[in-house]
C-alpha cells in the first residue's frame, strides 16, 4: 500500500472515532458513509470502492457500540417489507379489477337480453340501451 492509501484509512478510522464518540468537526453527526466521507475527508465513493472493509467495520462498531441498527439498514429493511407487501397489494387489485370486469359483462349481457327480447321499456332513465352490431 502507498502513503495516500494508508493515510486515507488513518483519516477513516480517525473519523470513525469522531463520529462514535458523538464528536464530529466536519459532518452533521449522522452514522452514515456518508458522515464518515465527510468527517474523514475521502469522497465517499473511495470509502465505498477502496476501503470496503472500513466501511463494513463502521457499520460493525456502530452496532455493536450504539446498540443501533446503522440507518442504511433500517431503509433497507422498511423497503423489504414495502416489497414484499406490493404483491399482495397488486393481487388484490387485480382480483377488484376482475370482480369489476364481470359485473360490466353480466350488466352488458342483461341490457341485450332485455333489448333482443323487447324488454328494455322497462330501464331506469340513466341507462343507455346497448345496440346489437347488427342494428
Amino acid at each position: 500500500m502507498n502513503q495516500q492509501h494508508e493515510d486515507e484509512r488513518s483519516r477513516i478510522r480517525t473519523a470513525m472515532d469522531r463520529l462514535l464518540a458523538g464528536q464530529p468537526t466536519c459532518s452533521n453527526g449522522s452514522l452514515t458513509v456518508v458522515a464518515l466521507a465527510a468527517e474523514s475527508g475521502v469522497h465517499r465513493m473511495v470509502l465505498h470502492k477502496r476501503h470496503a472493509d472500513l466501511k463494513d467495520e463502521f457499520y460493525a462498531r456502530v452496532r455493536t457500540e450504539t446498540h443501533q441498527t446503522p440507518e442504511v439498514e433500517r431503509r433497507l429493511r422498511k423497503e423489504v417489507v414495502r416489497l414484499k407487501g406490493a404483491p399482495k397489494d397488486s393481487r388484490a387489485a387485480e382480483a377488484a379489477a376482475r370482480y369489476r370486469a364481470e359485473q360490466v359483462v353480466l350488466a352488458a349481457a342483461v341490457l341485450i337480453l332485455r333489448t333482443s327480447t323487447g324488454q328494455d321499456h322497462t330501464a331506469p332513465e340513466n341507462v343507455v340501451p346497448l345496440r346489437l352490431p347488427h342494428d
